[in-house]
Formats: C-alpha cells, sequence, structure tokens
C-alpha cells in the first residue's frame, strides 16, 4: 500500500483554506457595498465616502485574489515546470495599485469638501453602518490571519492588509461622524478622510513591497537560511554547506545547495546523505522542494558569492 505523500496533503489543506479564505472576503465586501453605499446617500459624508471607496476597491482586489488563487494553486504543468505561484505577487501589485488610485481620489473629494464645507445629515445612521462593519471585518481578519499562518500566503496577506485598514478607516469615520454631529465641526469629515488618504498610500506601499519581494525572487530570511545550513551541517558526513539559494513561489518553497562530502565515500553513499538532508529540511519546511548537489570537500571550484552569504 502507497504511503499518503505529506508534502501533497499539506498543499491540498493549504489550497482548501486560501479559497476559503477569498470566498469569504468576497462576501464580507459585497455586504459592506450594499451598507456603506445606503450609509453615504443617506448622510453625504465624506469619511463615509471614503470608507465606501476603499470597499469598492477591496472588492475589485478580493476579487483579483480569488482568480490568482486558483491560479497559483493550479499544479505544475509542461510550460510551468515551477508552478503559477507568481500569481499571487501579481495580484498582490495589482492591488496595490488600486490602493494608490482611491486614495488620489479621496484627497479630490476631500480638497472639494473643504473650500465647501457641508454639514453631515442623518449621522447616527452612518455610525450605525460603521459600527456593522467594525464587527463583520473583525471576523474576516481573525479568520484571514488565521489562514496566512498556516499558509503563509502573499495573496490572502495582502487582502488582509485592506480589511485592518477598514477597521481603522472605520472606528475613525465613526469619530468624525460623531464630533461633526455634536459639535458641529463641518471641515473633521473631509480632514478625516485626507488622514485616510495617507493611511491608504501607506498600505499600498507595504504590499507592492512583498509582492516585488515575491516577484524578484527574494532569499528566504536570513535566520531561515541559518537555519537550513544547521540542518545540513546536523549530518556529520556533510562537513560544509555553500551556493545556498532559496525563493519562494505561491504556497511553494525552493531551496538549492551544495553539500561537501569526504572525497572517498562512495556515490550511493553520498546519495543517501543528500536525501537524509532533504527530509531534515523538508520535516521544517514541508512546502519546500529541495535540490541538493555532493561535492567532495577539498577541491577548489569556482563558486557562485553574494552578499547575502
Amino acid at each position: 500500500m502507497t504511503e499518503p505523500d505529506p508534502r501533497a496533503a499539506l498543499l491540498a489543506r493549504n489550497g482548501a483554506l486560501m479559497k476559503r479564505a477569498t470566498y469569504a472576503s468576497v462576501a464580507v465586501v459585497a455586504i459592506l457595498l450594499v451598507a456603506k453605499t445606503a450609509a453615504w446617500l443617506i448622510t453625504d459624508s465624506v469619511s463615509v465616502l471614503s470608507s465606501l471607496l476603499d470597499s469598492l476597491l477591496d472588492a475589485a482586489a478580493s476579487l483579483i485574489n480569488l482568480f490568482a488563487v486558483r491560479t497559483a494553486l493550479t499544479p505544475a504543468d509542461r510550460e510551468h515546470r515551477f508552478g503559477h505561484g507568481k500569481a499571487e505577487p501579481l495580484a498582490g501589485l495589482a492591488q496595490s495599485a488600486f490602493i494608490a488610485g482611491s486614495s488620489v481620489l479621496l484627497v479630490l473629494e476631500a480638497v472639494r469638501r473643504i473650500m465647501t464645507p457641508q454639514a453631515v445629515a442623518h449621522g447616527e445612521v452612518g455610525v450605525a453602518v460603521m459600527l456593522f462593519s467594525v464587527v463583520l471585518t473583525v471576523a474576516l481578519v481573525a479568520y484571514q490571519r488565521h489562514v496566512i499562518r498556516l499558509t503563509q500566503s502573499v495573496a490572502i496577506d495582502a487582502d488582509s492588509l485592506h480589511y485592518q485598514s477598514d477597521l481603522l478607516i472605520n472606528i475613525g469615520v465613526i469619530l468624525s461622524l460623531a464630533l461633526s454631529m455634536w459639535l458641529d465641526w463641518r471641515a473633521l469629515d473631509p480632514l478625516f478622510a485626507l488622514v485616510i488618504s495617507a493611511y491608504l498610500l501607506r498600505t499600498s506601499w507595504m504590499i507592492g513591497q512583498k509582492a516585488l519581494d515575491r516577484l524578484m525572487d527574494r532569499e528566504l530570511p536570513d535566520p531561515d537560511r541559518a537555519r537550513i545550513r544547521a540542518i545540513a551541517l546536523a549530518r556529520p558526513e556533510v562537513r560544509a554547506v555553500h551556493d545556498l539559494r532559496s525563493r519562494s513561489s505561491g504556497p511553494d518553497l525552493f531551496i538549492q545547495m551544495h553539500l561537501e562530502m569526504d572525497g572517498g565515500m562512495s556515490l550511493l553513499r553520498s546519495h543517501e546523505v543528500a536525501d537524509a538532508v532533504e527530509r531534515d529540511v523538508m520535516a521544517v519546511y514541508p512546502n519546500a522542494e529541495v535540490i541538493i548537489h555532493q561535492d567532495p570537500s577539498g577541491i577548489e571550484e569556482p563558486r557562485k558569492t553574494f552578499a547575502a552569504g
């Protein structure tokens, strides 16, 4: 009887979690769009409009995410031997562009309202809708963080950053509406919209930076690289490790390294040691594909050197 492949089981579980997270975000943003549109039409508040614009972009980004995650989870094929994981950071770049665009539109509307201040109508309706949005968004973000911890998905992480910014925006809109109603501070509504636009630009930068790191095949963090070296060197037959390279693509990690061993060791034994190191690495990084080259120690050969080591 064939033993189940733990890596395949992990990828299947992660794929199911990522798909459910995208469905949840699309459902939540659809509900919020309806609620915020009604609140904006009733209150004519520019801070409510800012939250609505953010949700519109969240809707577009969540739909992009849905298709990107489905594409990223497509198994490798003849034309894409390393899989389709780059679809995730591409979606992240699209989300970054959407967020930056929304912040520019919001600045223009806020400046117009500062020039011609308007009172907020039926602010209590806006407050109620924002409170509802906070509760729904907290539930979604909690589920997304759970999925991210298990899958390390860039697309879900980018989507979660959207909704975390929504939480702060919605809480700020509640304060803005309350103060505008109770103290008649008409300028506060558009001024707060300017604050939101600055926060959106910061979020856009963070998402874009993460996406570019993945697209440019950025190495794993130094602690992970040191851990991989330590795992390999824990085998007594391994005398040194060089040319360690790593990258991530969607849910997958790719790790390559050269192991230096006794030159008199048989090819069969060196192969067995390399297989053992591969198993050790995959025990810690189960979503990794590990490629190992065996070298006889003590022989000088041209090696690629990098600033990172």
